[in-house]
């Protein structure tokens, strides 16, 4: 996070990619507090980047929505991929939800952001997705007490992967 003129007020940027359909526009929109960016059932419905301002207290983030990431094969897939790379490079940090990503792209996902010099938190909600983080050597584990699939949030859900996470010995932080 890039600090303001106050010592206490912060400020970052943080982009959100992923594969396409995994809620990130939604995500943004509940984390600004309205709907900023489109959402639909349909696959790839966000085109180009977005940019929506989250505000709790002294901390501002601004957060960058992106068109999911996956095998291009016409030039409006190729822009829309480089939409959401192009969304990562401004960034803080990137955000990566464990629950929308398959092993495979979120070692890759991981990989490429910590090899440009990004922050990469690395979402968890349960064990599962605390084991699949872990595998991948994520040193910045935050616990989501929201069940993304119900929505119900249980507050002992971060009590309790934070044992593990600290026991493991693997992250620098518990989120």
């Amino acid at each position: 996070m890039t600090e303001t003129n106050s010592p206490e007020t912060k400020c970052g940027v943080v982009a959100g990619i992923g594969a396409p359909n995994a809620g990130k526009s939604t995500l943004v929109n509940q984390l600004v507090g309205q709907k900023v960016a489109i959402t639909s059932a349909k696959a790839q419905t966000t085109r180009a980047r977005m940019l929506g301002i989250a505000l709790l207290d002294q901390v501002q983030m601004i957060l960058v929505d992106t068109p999911g990431i996956f095998a291009p094969k016409r030039r409006l897939d190729r822009a829309m991929v480089s939409a959401a790379w192009e969304g990562a490079e401004s960034a803080d940090a990137i955000l990566l939800i464990v629950a929308c990503l398959e092993d495979e792209q979120l070692a890759h996902l991981h990989r490429l952001a910590t090899g440009a010099g990004l922050a990469a938190l690395v979402e968890v909600h349960n064990e599962a997705e605390l084991e699949r983080a872990l595998a991948i050597d994520a040193r910045l584990i935050g616990v989501n007490n929201r069940d993304l699939t119900n929505f119900n949030v249980d507050l002992g859900t971060t009590e309790h992967l934070a044992k593990r996470i600290t026991g493991s010995g693997g992250a620098e932080k518990v989120l």
